[in-house]
């Protein structure tokens, strides 16, 4: 019995603290983490009252010390909705919330203002005077530009289309320069992907035609096809696979990828084709080199005809004696290692 009684103690009093963890309002600026002057409190004060007579909308700043193990996402929302800010019919409340030691600040819109300050728009008076001041601890200087940025857009819809125009304009820029970069880089692994490919399928082709006229084994032949298949399917990965990533994110559509990894039994109906077109070619190949007559070998390889085909081997020399250096000022490594050391930056 004992132990309810305690339980339903400890109970009541995690929820009456839940119920008080936010302060109660009495003006439009409160001044926890204090960062402000009286004069300046003053001055913010004022703005805002007359904003709520003028309009009756209810923009209220609060500025506390710290979180603690709240987000400022949630801390803000429990403080908005705990205060009621904004009229009950309207909902055109809003509020500024800054946390000292957590460098945090937001902008929480009730939802009769959220189509006049969007995400975006808030977002962007954050970033842009907010952030900028704060970093220089011009606390005053943030907020109060803010504040007015706000004042106006409320006041004059012409303005606040303007800007919403500016942020518009702005994203579709970032947009233009990120489909750029995009580009470049998928043509880069187009381009790396696609020579693979060629390289390795123009190799399976040699490898049918040094079959069809007896040059090189069918045995030894088989298991040289099995490689070039493999290579030619990496070349062919590396090419189409970040379009087709790229292809379904833009579409919203199911990767090409995902569906073959799904239904792998596809690349067992693609292999005919791989392999007969490289045969086709082949033997065109041999047609046009007057090698008419077939001859197939199983197993037995001509070596000469391996070595030249398929094999690097004996193609470049690099010898040391290709050139010479009078002084004797050739380089040879001391030793020598680097500890991360160059340049590199960020705020």
């Amino acid at each position: 019995m004992l132990r309810k009684i305690i339980f339903l103690f400890l109970l009541i009093t995690f929820y009456t603290n839940a119920q008080e963890q936010y302060y109660e309002l009495r003006d439009f600026v409160t001044d926890s983490a204090g960062i402000f002057t009286a004069t300046q409190i003053t001055e913010l004060n004022q703005q805002l009252v007359a904003l709520e007579k003028n309009t009756t909308n209810q923009l209220v700043i609060v500025t506390i010390e710290e979180l603690g193990f709240d987000t400022i996402e949630s801390y803000a929302n429990g403080l908005f909705n705990q205060n009621e800010i904004g009229q009950k019919e309207k909902d055109n409340g809003l509020l500024i919330l800054f946390s000292k030691l957590d460098r945090e600040v937001r902008i929480e819109v009730g939802y009769g203002l959220e189509p006049y300050i969007t995400d975006a728009v808030a977002s962007r008076i954050i970033r842009n005077t907010m952030i900028p001041n704060f970093k220089e601890e011009m606390y005053f200087e943030g907020i109060g530009n803010a504040t007015n940025q706000l004042i106006e857009f409320l006041n004059n819809p012409e303005v606040l289309e303007e800007f919403k125009k500016e942020i518009e304009d702005e994203e579709s820029n970032n947009q233009l320069i990120g489909y750029i970069f995009l580009g470049f880089f998928l043509l880069i692994f187009v381009t790396v992907g696609g020579f693979y490919f060629y390289k390795s399928y123009k190799n399976v082709i040699e490898v049918f035609r040094g079959v069809f006229i007896g040059k090189l084994g069918v045995l030894p032949g088989f298991f040289m096809l099995v490689a070039g298949l493999l290579s030619s399917l990496f070349g062919l990965l590396f090419m189409l696979g970040p379009l087709t990533v790229v292809f379904s994110i833009l579409t919203s559509s199911e990767s090409i990828m995902q569906k073959i990894a799904e239904e792998p039994k596809i690349l067992l109906l693609a292999l005919p084709l791989f392999f007969g077109v490289a045969a086709i070619i082949a033997l065109i190949k041999v047609k046009l080199k007057g090698e008419e007559d077939l001859n197939i070998s199983w197993i037995k390889n001509d070596k000469t005809y391996y070595r030249k085909t398929f094999s690097s081997s004996g193609t470049h020399s690099f010898g040391s004696g290709g050139s010479s250096s009078g002084g004797g000022s050739s380089f040879s490594g001391g030793g020598g290692s680097s500890g991360g050391g160059g340049a590199s930056g960020s705020w």
